[in-house]
């Protein structure tokens, strides 16, 4: 772990290797750390840098901007600081979103994209982070993430997997190792700003559906897992549909975390990726022409669609 300050806040990010550049970026109330079972694999190849999101993880935790562009912005001024022009982005879950946005944002300084279980791809997200979005949140996860209900918490899983659509699957020992950090007050209040910035009680509303048609120039690989609960297992297939020419794999009985149920596939993958595609060359004139006569291949929902 290293660390260094931007903006005047402490980031905190882990870093090795050598060669093309690779960000690894995390999902939310997540860490670096996430990246630990493909990281050695993946420095011996590349020069990986995993940081904690603001908030999150080792990095500060102010009261600050949390929506997606802010983390964009905030990938972007960690690269320049560190000297890092152009990169491959890896995004896991929020992170997905994050490296999308980032794209978006600053598409001469992206290679190419792999997107992990990524949100931005629909409504569809598990309930408990429609709950986090709704008034009394703050003081319900407070209680919830006390020591006596986590103890509880944690002795009710193998129950719970037994209902639809509330179980965690394979994912269920990380998750409550994600969840017991909420206790930390600072934490716990950095996890409500994003998710607030990034759903609402109808579910995600981030999305990248609308602009995936930008990307037909770049290359990007997504990674799904069949027992994935926190976002819909087809939310992969929606975003291989709305980014042009995007490569498809899924994880057959991996949930949420891939890269955690088979990490040396995982490794290949990125690998196989990388060695198969040439990086992309931001045209901004042909970004122009895209813009001036593209359209959203996947439909958005109107405001007024019934709640998901």
């Amino acid at each position: 772990m290293q660390f260094i300050e931007v903006h005047g806040y402490r980031r905190a990010f882990r870093m090795a290797g050598s060669g093309p550049p690779l960000l690894l970026i995390h999902g939310i109330s997540d860490s670096s750390g996430t990246w630990a079972p493909v990281f050695d694999g993946l420095a011996e190849h590349y020069t990986v840098l995993a940081p904690d999101l603001l908030g999150h993880g080792e990095s500060d935790k102010p009261r600050a901007d949390y929506a997606v562009a802010a983390y964009a912005n905030g990938m972007r001024d960690l690269l320049s600081v560190l000297g890092i022009e152009r990169v491959t982005l890896v995004g896991h879950s929020l992170g997905g979103g994050i490296v999308m946005q980032f794209a978006y944002q600053f598409p001469e300084r992206v290679e190419r994209l792999a997107l992990v279980c990524p949100a931005g791809m629909g409504a569809g997200v598990h309930p408990v982070f429609r709950l986090a979005t709704m008034p009394g949140a703050g003081p319900g996860l407070m209680a919830l993430t006390s020591w006596p209900v986590r103890t509880v918490v944690r002795a009710s899983i193998p129950v719970v997997d037994g209902i639809g659509g509330l179980g965690l699957g394979p994912d269920a020992d990380y998750v409550l190792r994600l969840y017991s950090r909420l206790s930390d007050t600072a934490a716990r209040n950095a996890f409500l700003r994003t998710i607030r910035a990034a759903a609402d009680r109808r579910g995600q509303s981030i999305t990248m559906l609308d602009r995936g048609y930008l990307a037909a120039h770049l290359p990007t690989l997504i990674i799904g897992g069949t027992r994935d609960t926190v976002i819909p297992s087809d939310h992969a297939e929606l975003a291989h549909r709305a980014f042009p020419g995007s490569m498809l794999e899924i994880f057959e009985g991996a949930g949420h975390f891939p890269h955690h149920y088979d990490p040396d596939r995982f490794v290949k993958l990125i690998r196989a990726f990388i060695d198969s595609t040439q990086p992309a060359v931001f045209d901004p004139q042909r970004w122009q022409r895209t813009l001036r006569r593209g359209k959203p291949i996947v439909a958005l929902p109107s405001l007024d669609a019934a709640p998901g």
